[in-house]
């Protein structure tokens, strides 16, 4: 004889937990694609130190808001409050990312038999997500916190952090792991939400962006890189 009992849904947590769910995938979907967003645009701002030092430095000074001001010079003060929000939206991200992190062996050792046994492409995307997702989690905050413990942004200060600080080593290993996070996370979003159920043509575009911004990133890199060596200590910050 089957008995039923009845559990009230304060107990069980339902439906609250749903709802704390629901809540933290849309979270989770809207600071991705904020961040994603900005790292399409952060790199092309970036990208600007290919056409020249003045280039770069009209670029930078228009960002902080030189258009503003008297003198035409920017204020540093809105990198550090843009950084802060940037910083502020990614806590939000890996909060509501967290919740799908294998934390014990057993989780480990489930994924590890889905992705061998199953073979389902978009599983390994998934998982190429969150290790790439582990690594910003120590990168991105530390170049968060460096603009916003040193805000002056310029070809020569810029290119000095790079190569006299040795920025190169955090910036080398950050350029991979942001692009393929960011340009995977768009695509599963997209999917996800039903934006486009072109799966193999979403994912086209995806591998594309990777390249090309990898690309990109890396040729910035470089510039910054031979500025750098270029300068010698105490650098006077570049004035057109």
């Amino acid at each position: 004889m089957l008995t039923k009992y009845h559990l009230g849904e304060r107990w069980l947590g339902f439906p609250r937990s749903y709802r704390w769910a629901a809540v933290a995938d849309r979270l989770q979907s809207a600071s991705g694609v904020l961040l994603g967003l900005f790292l399409l645009l952060h790199l092309h701002f970036e990208s600007s130190i290919l056409l020249g030092k003045a280039a770069f430095y009209r670029v930078a000074q228009v960002l902080e808001g030189g258009l503003f001001t008297p003198s035409g010079h920017g204020v540093p003060l809105i990198t550090q409050l843009f950084s802060l929000v940037m910083l502020l939206v990614l806590m939000v991200h890996a909060a509501t990312a967290l919740r799908r992190f294998p934390v014990q062996l057993g989780q480990w050792r489930a994924l590890r038999n889905h992705l061998h046994l199953i073979k389902h492409n978009d599983s390994k995307l998934w998982f190429w997500q969150m290790l790439t997702g582990f690594l910003m989690f120590f990168l991105v905050p530390m170049h968060l916190v460096t603009m916003l413990t040193n805000p002056e942004i310029g070809p020569h200060l810029s290119a000095a952090r790079v190569y006299h600080d040795n920025y190169w080593l955090l910036y080398g290993l950050l350029l991979p792991a942001v692009v393929v996070h960011a340009m995977l996370g768009l695509y599963r979003v997209a999917v996800k939400w039903g934006i486009s159920f072109q799966r193999h043509g979403l994912l086209l575009l995806a591998k594309i962006l990777m390249g090309y911004l990898i690309i990109l990133g890396a040729c910035s890199l470089v510039a910054y890189l031979v500025i750098g060596h270029s300068l010698t200590l105490p650098v006077t910050p570049f004035t057109p």
